[in-house]
């Protein structure tokens, strides 16, 4: 499995993801999603589905559950035959039917998932990533440069729905490899563990936002709440078995935003 570069900013501290040295706590699986069963997708041409938002298709799995999101955030059908004129490819078939797809040139798409992690010290997140691109819609958004993901955790009070209202707690930036091709997925299994102390009441938000690559793929998530960075509540995975992201604890990164000028269709 080809390893993302990984990047904590502020005051990283790397050494606290060696799981060995956390203190033993079983972990509590908070949610996994697969994005196998949207509801009510649309394939609206290029095997893409951009006007019903993430939480249209996938809110209330499980019952009650809300996605927060800015831009589209598209829904990508990997089993159809009219992206680039005949359909993606994805030759280890992480990806199943569907998968969630970001922008970034153009419009800064931004995905917002808000949890109770209760006493626990660290939200873990372990996802599947990948370059891709869209055909059609004006996206101008081919880039082949590696896919860099920036993952933040908010404090919540309240344990509203949004995108990330109240101070960082901590943020982790993990770079993975290219694809050879705009229609070619090339997942890489990652693994986030984000530092929730000095949270108000327990309540977080989870912000997933692309600040590289034009556009890219994210599917097969599963998180956690542990005392353990890197819990995922199942069991331990072998070593090197994932992009293991080290722990930012430090400010907010910043950078210049991508003009909002968005998908023609979007």
């Amino acid at each position: 499995m080809k390893i993302g570069k990984l990047f904590g900013y502020g005051m990283s501290v790397v050494a606290a993801l060696a799981l060995g040295a956390q203190s033993a706590s079983a972990g509590v699986l908070l949610y996994a999603q697969d994005f196998e069963k949207p509801v009510g997708f649309y394939n609206e041409g290029f095997d893409v589905n951009i006007s019903s938002g993430v939480n249209s298709l996938y809110g209330g799995q499980p019952a009650g559950f809300n996605f927060a999101q800015a831009g589209t955030v598209e829904t990508l059908y990997l089993k159809g035959n009219t992206a680039f004129g005949h359909g993606y490819s994805d030759p280890s078939g992480k990806g199943g039917s569907y998968a969630l797809g970001m922008q970034q040139v153009g419009e800064d798409d931004l995905l917002g998932l808000s949890f109770s992690v209760g006493p626990y010290k660290f939200l873990n997140l372990r996802l599947d990533l990948s370059r891709i691109s869209i055909s059609g819609y004006g996206c101008g958004c081919d880039s082949r440069d590696d896919p860099i993901f920036q993952f933040s955790l908010y404090d919540n009070p309240g344990g509203v729905s949004g995108l990330g209202r109240g101070a960082l707690l901590s943020q982790v930036t993990v770079q993975i490899p290219g694809s050879p091709s705009s229609d070619l997925f090339n997942w890489t299994e990652t693994l986030v563990a984000l530092n929730a102390l000095g949270n108000t009441d327990g309540n977080v938000t989870l912000r997933i936002d692309l600040v590289n690559s034009g556009y890219a793929a994210l599917d097969n998530f599963r998180i956690a709440a542990s005392d353990t960075a890197g819990d995922v509540a199942s069991q331990v995975p072998e070593p090197g078995a994932f992009s293991l992201a080290a722990l930012g604890v430090g400010m907010l990164y910043r950078r210049r935003w991508a003009s909002r000028s968005g998908m023609a269709a979007g």
